[in-house]
């Protein structure tokens, strides 16, 4: 397990460009088995998640030729249709081939997933939906035994807006018999993507962008060539970066619209950026201080289904506040295990309450100083380099793979932009 040993308060400057979306990348890997064709995914990442899908993907047959940040995938037969119990701990997306194998055999196998650690992560509304298409629970202990002679399309309603049950079902319902509509679904850029790939392999599928999709099923998908778009969390990520520090960065390989949330946040920090096409500027040594509610009311920044601010862009924004002047109350409403990297921060001297597992005030600034300390979750870890950054002094982060689960190449990504960062 790697570490990283970071010296605090360097200038930063420069520009960055954002890699492929890690969340858009994971489920087109696992919709690559829905096809016998093959299936080409350009500025794909080269992240440790990526590496453990394609693991997956491998095991189950899949055949994958890698160049660069290009990889092309061709399942031309399925010997095994079950999901291994190892992999299936190592992240959150491994659930993702159960559907798409039950639809391409009839039958498959999977474990309950892993991830990071930030709370309950309900299977409900996957189990909900597969049984609705007709599959039928074989086994409800684990392994979990999937089985359907033919998968008919009808009317779902998820009681919560799961990114990845959205995905899953919509994969599953493109060679379902019928009409599938799934209502309530999730929308966020990476759920719209899987969408885009999907048609361009032959699906029918109308309500993209919007909180329902209908799936008109069909007989057969074939290969598709398709782009991962740039990462909006990465973005994000980078701007709070640049905030907290001072620090004037231009970020490029962006899409206009994933950013418009944000820059409505940030500027509750009165923080501004330019949105262009394809990058986003943020100037320097701008003054962070935090804008009340009308009323003079402490003002809430809270997390929600998109077009909300994404859950995984509270860690970094919390940090962020850190170094802004006044009192701010985040209310992360999705996990309750979010919030517990604070005591990092209340140990490198930030003014932080953790109120319950879902709500922290923090009042700013803070002068903070660097500490040993260790990432629990990919967003967690990539706040606290920015917590170092901002630190007096030296500042190591242990298990800094869990980093790299997410964040392709972040060293050198800040040591570019004049961050002094090594890797133990």
């Amino acid at each position: 397990m790697k570490s990283f040993e970071i010296e605090g308060q360097a200038k930063l400057k420069g520009e960055v460009t954002i890699s492929g979306n890690k969340n858009a990348v994971l489920p087109a890997i696992a919709a690559s088995i829905l096809t016998d064709q093959e299936v080409v995914l350009h500025n794909v990442p080269c992240i440790l998640d990526v590496e453990n899908m394609l693991r997956i993907g491998e095991h189950i047959g899949m055949e994958i030729n890698r160049s660069d940040s290009t990889i092309r995938l061709r399942t031309t037969r399925i010997p095994d249709p079950a999901v291994p119990k190892e992999l299936s701990s190592m992240l959150r997306t491994s659930i993702l081939f159960a559907g798409p194998l039950l639809a391409r055999c009839g039958k498959s196998e999977f474990w309950h997933p892993g991830g990071d650690f930030i709370g309950r992560r309900r299977l409900d509304a996957h189990i909900y939906g597969l049984k609705g298409l007709g599959a039928k629970l074989a086994s409800s202990d684990q392994p979990y035994k999937l089985e359907a002679k033919k998968l008919r399309g009808r009317d779902l309603f998820l009681d919560e807006a799961s990114v990845t049950a959205t995905e899953h079902l919509l994969m599953t319902a493109t060679l379902a018999h019928g009409t599938t509509t799934i209502r309530n679904a999730a929308s966020e850029p990476h759920v719209q993507d899987l969408a885009e790939l999907l048609v361009k392999m032959g699906a029918k599928i109308s309500g993209i962008r919007t909180d329902t999709l209908v799936v008109e099923g069909v007989e057969k998908l074939g290969g598709a060539e398709h782009t991962i778009p740039g990462d909006h969390i990465e973005a994000a990520s980078f701007l709070s970066l640049a905030a907290a520090t001072g620090s004037e960065i231009t970020i490029s390989g962006t899409v206009p619209s994933h950013y418009w949330m944000t820059r409505r946040i940030f500027e509750r920090f009165n923080v501004k950026f330019t949105i262009n096409p394809g990058s986003i500027f943020i100037p320097g040594h701008q003054k962070l201080r935090i804008q009340n509610d009308f009323g003079n009311a402490i003002p809430v920044i809270s997390d929600g289904p998109w077009p909300q601010f994404p859950t995984d862009m509270m860690s970094c924004a919390i940090v962020m506040a850190t170094q802004a002047t006044g009192t701010v109350l985040f209310f992360e409403k999705m996990f309750e295990g979010r919030m517990y990297f604070i005591d990092r921060l209340i140990g490198m001297g930030a003014n932080a309450i953790v109120c319950d597992p879902h709500r922290a005030v923090i009042s700013g600034p803070s002068e903070l100083r660097g500490i040993e300390m260790s990432s629990p979750d990919i967003r967690a870890g990539m706040a606290m380099l920015i917590a170092a950054l901002c630190a007096k002094g030296k500042s190591i982060i242990n298990n800094a793979h869990v980093i790299s689960r997410g964040y392709e190449d972040i060293n050198l990504k800040i040591e570019k932009l004049g961050g002094r960062i090594r890797t133990i």
